[in-house]
């Protein structure tokens, strides 16, 4: 059965994938955006990463350079955990009123404090900071000696993040 232009053009977004998430781990490597078509992106992308990673740089994928990149991209998914960094500013304050990403996770830290410990109350993760959190920051912050503001601020955010770090 002959290799048809759907083929090829499926192995070359699959290839393009590979290099654009690897990209997301080192940012030595240009993005190249997925269309199925082997441009001056893609090529420029291949022989960045053959330089990189000792390969003869043709900007062509032969077969070693397929596999170094399938190889590459599998050690940086099943790799090491990389910190999510997501807490802004020593200065800056989650509190009452606030939402979004960060309010979410702070939520989920705090519900998993309270199935740990009976004492802590759970809360909603909704990524809405609203009364039952506020409680459950300052029950957290009387708990471990931290000034009960109610509010998530540096400190407490370390504090939180080191006591998940101490159970998990």
């Amino acid at each position: 059965m002959p290799y048809t232009d759907e083929q090829k053009k499926e192995h070359i977004r699959e290839l393009q994938d590979l290099l654009y998430a690897i990209s997301i781990f080192d940012k030595r490597i240009p993005q190249v955006m997925p269309s199925g078509i082997y441009d001056s992106d893609t090529k420029e992308a291949v022989s960045e990463f053959q330089r990189l990673y000792g390969l003869p740089v043709t900007g062509e994928t032969d077969p070693d350079t397929w596999d170094k990149i399938a190889a590459v991209y599998r050690e940086d998914l099943d790799g090491a955990p990389a910190a999510y960094h997501v807490f802004p500013s020593k200065s800056y304050r989650v509190c009452d009123g606030d939402s979004g990403e960060l309010v979410y996770i702070i939520q989920a830290m705090l519900w998993k404090a309270a199935a740990w410990y009976d004492n802590m109350p759970k809360v909603s993760v909704c990524g809405e900071f609203d009364e039952d959190t506020r409680k459950a920051v300052r029950l957290f912050q009387r708990y471990t000696g931290i000034p009960e503001s109610g509010a998530v601020d540096c400190p407490t955010w370390n504090m939180l993040v080191h006591f998940l770090e101490l159970k998990i």
